[in-house]
């Protein structure tokens, strides 16, 4: 007997670490051909499949395309390529358009429009139009800094600044270094021509900005020169394996965020060091232990300390002014560090107090605080290892759920996306927040008007109901009502259309719960099912939706709910002879439980579709070229042999 159960430890996790994960992973490819197929099979892949797009932006596919978009040694058809890939990511749902504008989107597009390709600049117009129709963008956007940086750039500001880097006044050269910092700041434009300016540094000798930078051995101007270089090194102006990065402004950022600088420093290195590794694997593995980054970043939680606050009021007002901002770059910083690698994070939990002072973290005054403070218990939820032991012996579900009783959306999304993974089948956390009367809030989440809110609510609800007792499951339908359910179905966005899909399909596995349910909801479920698979939706959706008709056809009284629609018993014939493997291979499940030959009522059903042509469907798809549609179609067939 086959049952179709939708295992949610990959439809969260796996789905987030392996399909998906298999598409961001090639795009670090030391081979630039085959980052191109990469990026050429990406784009194929997400045409018309929100659920992939969503996770290729939570698995941070956005900062590398857009690296790889501004890197001076992409090819002019990579570089396209990205863009066509970013263009699609912004025709899903709202909150990826949100993700791209909050990963600067439009200053990389804007930027691409110099460009003498004009294959080029087409994609970048029909990205940066598709980014701007949506009204979650803030027109506002094209006013501001890269239309400052670019008047200044054709003004020859750089030209003219360039030559203050060897100026004998320390002023001077501050200013200068600050003025690039700024002026750099995600334009591959500036970025590149800094890159390749040249100063005067005698009569004789010539050299680059860069070289500048790299020479200045003072160690204050060293810590101003990191930020340039950083902004020059996210825009694509200089690689990320550059010695000037690997050996100078990484190792100096870390410096920065020692306990032997000032606390404005530290807040500044902390975060520029963030936003430098932000898409790059490596450079998270060279932080992670350079200097005891880790264990170093411990101390920002620190402050004010108990010695200032008795001997020096000054200092503590000092100290309170700054303590919120150490914190929250410490959390950012955690995050980034912790967002791919295993080891990485497994040495940040087990930093002195680390999961006490998130818990901490998630009630802070501070809003700005909280948010970085979800954003690293998210990114450490990642890990099966976390949820399993420091995620349960800290119990931090009783703190996120306290913040998902009243937050602002921003950090709403975050603590939702995370309660999602503490519920999954293998954390020990799903049964203490199940028995926290979690189920009502989550159903609230399904009815936001954010599509983002609506898909975490209705996911976290899937994995809910994954292997779950019918005691739970009932509560899921009472709470959620058929209404709202019927309702998520035919939802405008398609990710959360799938996820619909996927908690019904957990609603309805095992006999006893697919009997019950459909003796209930059976009529309201199959006029939801004839919709979808007569609609304009994507494989990923209908594949599904025929799942679904799998796990009826393997309840002992539900199954009659199709033998006698002829209507669906036709839909599942077409699409056993689809061109689509997938939608045969879910098509002939549905047939295969229909027929299977346990009980003594099966001889009628099997009649009826041995009249309706079904047994010929079998016996030619026991010759598909694909070996799974094969071997089911062949398993089929000995049910009437048997």
């Amino acid at each position: 007997m086959c049952r179709l159960t939708v295992v949610l430890s990959r439809v969260t996790m796996q789905e987030v670490t392996a399909t998906s994960r298999h598409y961001v992973d090639r795009l670090f490819h030391p081979d630039p051909q085959k980052v191109l197929q990469g990026v050429i099979d990406m784009k194929n892949a997400v045409i018309g499949n929100n659920k992939q797009k969503a996770n290729l932006i939570v698995l941070g596919a956005v900062p590398r395309l857009l690296y790889l978009l501004q890197q001076g040694l992409s090819s002019s058809e990579l570089r396209t390529e990205c863009v066509v890939v970013l263009g699609s990511l912004a025709m899903g749902t709202e909150n990826n358009i949100k993700s791209l504008v909050d990963c600067h989107i439009i200053p990389a597009l804007l930027q691409g429009l110099v460009c003498p390709d004009l294959v080029f600049i087409e994609a970048c117009l029909r990205c940066l139009r598709t980014v701007f129709i949506s009204p979650v963008t803030p027109v506002q956007l094209l006013y501001t800094s890269p239309e400052h940086q670019t008047v200044l750039f054709n003004h020859g500001a750089i030209q003219n600044i360039a030559p203050m880097l060897i100026s004998l006044s320390y002023k001077v050269r501050m200013q200068a270094l600050k003025c690039f910092s700024v002026l750099a700041y995600e334009n591959t434009q500036v970025s590149m021509t800094l890159v390749n300016v040249l100063v005067g540094v005698n009569l004789r000798t010539e050299v680059t900005c860069v070289k500048v930078f790299f020479f200045l051995k003072v160690t204050f101007l060293s810590l101003s020169v990191s930020p340039s270089l950083t902004y020059m090194c996210r825009a694509g102006a200089i690689r990320t394996d550059d010695r000037c990065i690997v050996l100078k402004t990484l190792p100096c950022l870390v410096r920065m965020c020692s306990k032997e600088r000032l606390l404005e420093e530290r807040v500044e290195g902390a975060e520029t060091l963030a936003y430098l590794m932000e898409p790059d694997v490596e450079l998270q593995r060279i932080a992670s232990v350079t200097d005891h980054l880790v264990a170093m970043l411990a101390d920002y939680f620190k402050y004010p300390s108990s010695v200032s606050a008795i001997t020096d009021i000054k200092r503590l007002d000092h100290d309170l002014k700054h303590a919120h901002e150490l914190r929250q770059a410490a959390f950012k910083l955690y995050a980034s560090l912790g967002s791919n690698d295993e080891d990485i994070r497994k040495k940040i939990t087990e930093t002195e107090n680390m999961m006490d002072r998130i818990v901490s973290g998630l009630s802070e005054s501070s809003i700005k605080v909280r948010l970085a403070a979800v954003r690293c218990l998210h990114s450490l939820s990642r890990s099966v290892q976390q949820l399993r032991t420091s995620f349960h012996d800290h119990a931090v579900w009783k703190p996120l759920m306290k913040l998902l009783q009243n937050a602002p959306d921003e950090v709403l999304v975050m603590a939702s996306s995370t309660l999602c993974n503490l519920l999954l089948e293998f954390s020990p956390s799903k049964e203490p927040i199940l028995e926290s009367g979690v189920v009502e809030l989550l159903c609230s989440l399904t009815q936001s008007d954010s599509p983002a809110l609506r898909v975490n609510g209705i996911w976290a609800l899937m994995n809910m109901a994954f292997q779950a007792d019918q005691k739970v499951k009932g509560e899921i339908v009472r709470a959620l009502g058929t209404e709202q359910l019927f309702r998520l179905l035919s939802d405008p966005d398609t990710n959360v259309l799938m996820k619909t899909l996927g908690l019904l399909r957990n609603l309805l596995s095992t006999r006893p719960h697919i009997d019950q349910i459909m003796s209930s909801h059976g009529k309201q479920i199959m006029q939801a099912v004839t919709l979808i698979l007569e609609g304009e939706h994507s494989i990923e959706v209908k594949e599904q939706t025929l799942c679904i008709l799998a796990n009826i056809a393997d309840g002992n009284t539900a199954k009659e709910l199709i033998m006698t629609n002829d209507d669906i018993l036709q839909k599942i014939k077409y699409y056993m002879g689809h061109s689509n493997a997938k939608l045969q291979l879910a098509a002939t499940f549905c047939i295969s439980n229909l027929i299977w030959n346990e009980e003594g009522s099966c001889q009628e059903r099997q009649d009826k579709l041995r009249e309706l042509g079904f047994v010929d469907i079998l016996h030619k798809l026991t010759q598909a070229l694909d070996p799974n549609l094969c071997e089911r179609a062949k398993t089929a067939m000995q049910h009437y042999l048997a």
